[in-house]
């Protein structure tokens, strides 16, 4: 079996805002991220990010400035790299097959891989996050940073036997023990 593991990327990997990562500048990854990262590629993990980036479609970004986001994430990892980042520029009124918890990401990232996310994990710190992992037949994981805490607070019924950790180093320590 592949050792695949889906990421969302704001309030997982970087800190989120309300008002949106606008910028590299602002891009600033949540402490232990870019650890738990290198540490899922060394123990030969494939790692893939799927993340909904409405900003754009809004006007606050361009699909430039998402790149230099990237640019600066794949720079912190200092050599190890993330296998796969998809974006989804759409609006939910869009109802794009793309944007989460539509399963569109995460059916282009089983084709690039050749393989099935059926119980891979998921880890996010949203509703749609944990609605295409279930979605897809996969271990969503709960992060408590981002909009975790308020995500916890909504007591959706999408939560339930949702396992729910601190942060991604959390989930990583958890994974690979």
């Amino acid at each position: 079996m592949t050792k695949i593991i889906v990421l969302d990327r704001d309030g997982v990997i970087n800190e989120d805002s309300d008002d949106f990562i606008k910028s590299a500048a602002e891009w600033l990854p949540i402490p232990g991220s870019i650890e738990a990262i290198k540490r899922l590629k060394k123990a030969g993990w494939i790692v893939a990010v799927a993340t909904n980036q409405s900003g754009i479609k809004r006007g606050y970004y361009s699909r430039q400035t998402l790149s230099e986001m990237h640019l600066k994430f794949v720079t912190l990892l200092d050599g190890d790299k993330v296998d796969w980042i998809s974006y989804a520029p759409y609006l939910s009124d869009d109802n794009s097959p793309a944007r989460k918890p539509a399963t569109g990401m995460l059916k282009a990232i089983e084709k690039r891989f050749n393989c099935s996310l059926q119980n891979a994990p998921m880890i996010g710190d949203t509703l749609a996050d944990i609605k295409v992992a279930k979605a897809m037949g996969m271990q969503p994981y709960l992060v408590k940073t981002g909009k975790g805490q308020r995500t916890l607070a909504s007591d959706d019924d999408s939560l339930k036997n949702v396992p729910v950790y601190e942060s991604l180093n959390e989930v990583v320590e958890a994974l690979l023990a």
